[in-house]
């Protein structure tokens, strides 16, 4: 007798979750190894609640839109959960002849997938992780499904604010960048520029304290300079000693709402310089973005939801599918398996190698590796000045 397999996310969407989602139904489907692919509606609490979509049910026309449509189709969560939750789990998957579960988030969602897959292994379940974040932090992995799009929109839309800045050159532009504790995203931001000069002027991830005066006085300095700057700096910007800048309005758990960093750091630049700013925050926006959805980024999630129910389906159990990068120019990747365990909330913050001795900016070897997730060159735009 056939048995089930099931799909869960957790963690915050990105623009290509449901690319993954899109792989690992399909791949399934097509196995002839599986009676029934179901969903769980709403992450961990969905399936401990027994809410389950089957996608058999699902028209094709809406199957097919999912590769397109930001987010995730299922729902997602970021359940805190005890040893009792994935007993409980456990028993809902063997009660239900589920064998094979994939697991799809980063770093919270891979340490869910290792207990559960530590749980299930005498049951004969097997449990297979996709990595899934924007903030590109989970460890092992070269990259994750996620970063390439909003690593896109960041680039894109530096690209076009710089341009705006540098037509009416008098005021000092600030814009955040998603990413707690990883820079990932910020540093993105450096791949907008066409020749030297260009925006982003200054960079701010958070793997660097970061220093008032010091950040003042090279605002300042580029002001001078040119006139209109645009600064990239990260929610997560913290002091020597580890504080945020700007007090997290909201915690609970792994989760934190952080203040309004980059309208922060605009009014210190009013304050103190006398100089006109303004704060832009895209948020979740950035992760949102189907219009600059990486297409690199769309195949990869698709291939790393098909690897993993591969994997899964042949009887692989504790691992995550990851990335293995062969070449940059041209740019070549191939999936692996790595042990659950070597992932679980390991974070992956920038190297040292990628940021320059200042701090305030990346190094080349960064931009070598980080352009060929973004896709297609992005537009570029005319100087008659």
């Amino acid at each position: 007798m056939k048995e089930n397999l099931i799909i869960i996310h957790g963690g915050g969407p990105t623009a290509v979750l449901n690319c993954s989602l899109y792989g690992a139904v399909r791949e399934a489907q097509a196995s002839g190894l599986v009676e029934h692919v179901y969903g769980a509606v709403g992450g961990t609490g969905g399936l401990l609640k027994e809410k389950l979509l089957d996608f058999g049910s699902v028209p094709e026309e809406e199957l097919e839109r999912l590769p397109t449509t930001p987010a995730t189709a299922i729902g997602t969560s970021r359940d805190a959960l005890e040893a009792e939750d994935y007993a409980r789990m456990a028993d809902i998957l063997a009660e239900k002849r589920i064998r094979y579960v994939l697991m799809n988030g980063g770093n919270g969602t891979m340490d869910a997938c290792g207990k559960l897959a530590a749980v299930c292994r005498d049951r004969g379940i097997s449990v297979m992780g996709i990595p899934k974040t924007m903030d590109n932090d989970i460890a092992v992995t070269d990259h994750c499904p996620g970063f390439g799009s909003v690593a896109r929109y960041m680039a894109g839309t530096v690209r076009e604010l710089g341009v705006d800045v540098r037509s009416l050159p008098i005021h000092v532009v600030v814009l955040e960048a998603l990413g707690r504790n990883a820079g990932w995203t910020t540093a993105a931001a450096a791949l907008a520029r066409e020749q030297e000069g260009d925006a982003p002027h200054l960079l701010y991830p958070p793997e660097r304290p970061f220093h008032e005066d010091e950040f003042l006085d090279r605002v300042g300095d580029m002001y001078r300079k040119l006139g209109g700057v645009v600064v990239v700096a990260s929610e997560g910007l913290h002091d020597d000693e580890g504080k945020p800048i700007v007090p997290p309005i909201f915690q609970t758990g792994r989760s934190t709402y952080f203040g309004d960093v980059s309208s922060h750091l605009a009014q210190l630049v009013v304050r103190r310089l006398g100089i006109k700013a303004r704060s832009e925050k895209p948020g979740i926006l950035a992760r949102a973005s189907i219009a600059w959805q990486s297409p690199v980024d769309a195949a990869e999630a698709e291939e790393a939801g098909r690897a993993a129910c591969r994997a899964v389906l042949a009887g692989e159990t504790g691992q995550m599918v990851a990335f293995r990068r062969l070449s940059s120019a041209p740019y070549r990747c191939e999936t692996f398996l790595v042990p659950i365990e070597e992932v679980m909330l390991g974070e992956r913050v920038l190297p040292a190698e990628y940021l320059t001795a200042g701090g305030t900016d990346v190094t080349e070897a960064f931009c070598g590796w980080g352009r060929p997730p973004l896709g297609p060159e992005l537009p570029s735009m005319a100087r008659l000045l």
